[in-house]
């Protein structure tokens, strides 16, 4: 093996281990949805390819957005918006969440899996390099084009995980979910920080996460050299498939006539409802409770990592149960014990409860993107499921801080906003509990279900 000069320009470095990854690439066989890999590269290596490949864009799906809330104020002062439009510019990432999600089955169809998430992190680099342009009519532009890449990739990446991971998926939703709750702490945390220590205005800081995209991007790289052979090697989809995806009505929404499907949506949205509405609210509340805006910041970042920990201690568990039930319990439950603190000794016990409350949302969520993977019967399927489901839990969700910032102006505290959060936890519960039990969407307990219903 040839020892790479130092002095070797780094284009020649990368043409060479692109040329040895394409040399390396192990051949395969298809059984339906299963890759059977045999020849020159282990299935360890490809899965670990894979696996760092997925945690590269997780990291990636929520800084874009979360960055936003630190500079608020600074953005305000300096463009003048009222807080209605800067409010927006936290709020709009959510809205394309839902309205972009619908359109990642078709991309994914038309152009493959791997290549629409890469195209999802270029949208995603050119709209956070957008920001950094002067009107501020950029800055909401930018806002749309990161959200919409970011809603593709969300919907698309738990389709990967079934396909790629389709033996154990559970933990790498948890590493992934994981993944998502570090992005969003360490622009949470790091964002003003960073922009201090480097002299820089807000549109530079805000602009600063552009480099992990790129990162992001290049470690999605190996991915799509080897895409075209496995799309090559998958055989046509069956004729019962076809009927499927040609009867999708707004690609997806047709899913939602399945009890499962609309249970698995229906606990998704709910969770995302109580993040985003509690991520939104929760520097405000601390800091009406005489928490500096400093510490409130912190106390966000640390829901957000505890959040991360919840998130990979849940596939531990999982693994061993027969259905989700429990877990969907769990969560609930350590939701049920932070809100009622918050509203019992919003000050006192403020450092316990936000970490209760991350736990709860990251291995809420690692579960509800579990509950889709192990609800679908094929990656086809899970993307679809994936869409529908964020595309209703995301429009959702943006109702969230509007509707709590509504009831705190027409009651004047933070209890009946906490108390809203509490009364949600019973239709997520129930919904939950649905959605946890072991049935593929579409088998003849769903389709029994489903007409029972009818009648």
């Amino acid at each position: 093996m040839r020892i790479t000069s130092r002095f070797e320009p780094i284009s020649g470095v990368v043409m060479r281990i692109t040329s040895r990854l394409r040399r390396g690439l192990p051949s395969f066989r298809t059984v339906g949805e299963t890759v059977k890999w045999v020849g020159a590269v282990r299935p360890r290596t490809v899965a670990l390819l894979a696996a760092v490949a997925t945690i590269a864009v997780a990291l990636n799906l929520r800084p874009a957005v979360v960055a936003v809330s630190p500079l608020l104020d600074t953005i305000r002062a300096d463009t003048g918006l009222s807080a209605p439009l800067a409010g927006l510019l936290t709020t709009l990432p959510l809205i394309c969440f839902g309205i972009f999600s619908p359109v990642a089955p078709r991309l994914a169809r038309r152009i493959g899996l791997e290549w629409a998430v890469g195209a999802s992190l270029v949208l995603l680099v050119l709209g956070i390099l957008l920001r950094l342009v002067t009107p501020v009519t950029a800055l909401y532009a930018g806002s749309i084009l990161a959200g919409a890449g970011i809603a593709i990739a969300n919907v698309l990446m738990p389709a990967f995980v079934k396909r790629e991971f389709h033996e154990h998926p559970s933990g790498i939703l948890g590493v992934y979910t994981a993944a998502l709750n570090v992005g969003a702490a360490a622009a949470a945390g790091l964002t003003v920080p960073i922009g201090t220590a480097l002299a820089m205005a807000w549109r530079p800081a805000l602009a600063f996460w552009v480099v992990l995209a790129g990162l992001g991007f290049a470690l999605w790289l190996p991915i799509l050299l080897r895409s075209r052979r496995l799309r090559a090697a998958r055989p046509a989809l069956s004729d019962a498939d076809q009927e499927l995806a040609a009867a999708e009505d707004i690609r997806g929404l047709v899913l939602l006539r399945s009890p499962v499907a609309r249970q698995v949506t229906g606990y998704l949205a709910l969770q995302s409802f109580q993040f985003y509405s509690y991520a939104a609210w929760l520097p405000t509340l601390l800091g009406d409770e005489g928490i500096d805006p400093k510490t409130a910041g912190y106390m966000l970042m640390l829901s957000n990592l505890t959040g991360a920990v919840g998130a990979l201690v849940l596939p531990v568990f999982i693994k061993r149960l027969r259905t989700q039930r429990p877990p969907v319990v769990a969560v609930t439950s350590f939701y049920a014990v932070s809100l009622l603190g918050l509203l019992i000794a919003p000050s006192g016990g403020a450092w316990v409860w936000v970490c209760i409350y991350g736990v709860a949302q990251g291995t809420g969520f690692s579960l509800a993107l579990t509950l889709m993977v192990l609800r679908s019967p094929d990656t086809a399927v899970a993307a679809r499921l994936s869409g529908v489901a964020q595309l209703i839990g995301y429009l959702l969700a943006a109702t969230g801080p509007v509707l709590l910032g509504v009831v705190h102006d027409l009651t004047g505290g933070w209890e009946w906003p906490i108390v809203v959060l509490i009364v949600l936890l019973g239709p997520m519960l129930w919904v939950g509990l649905g959605a946890g039990r072991d049935i593929l969407l579409g088998d003849h307990h769903d389709r029994a279900e489903r007409v029972d219903t009818l009648d």
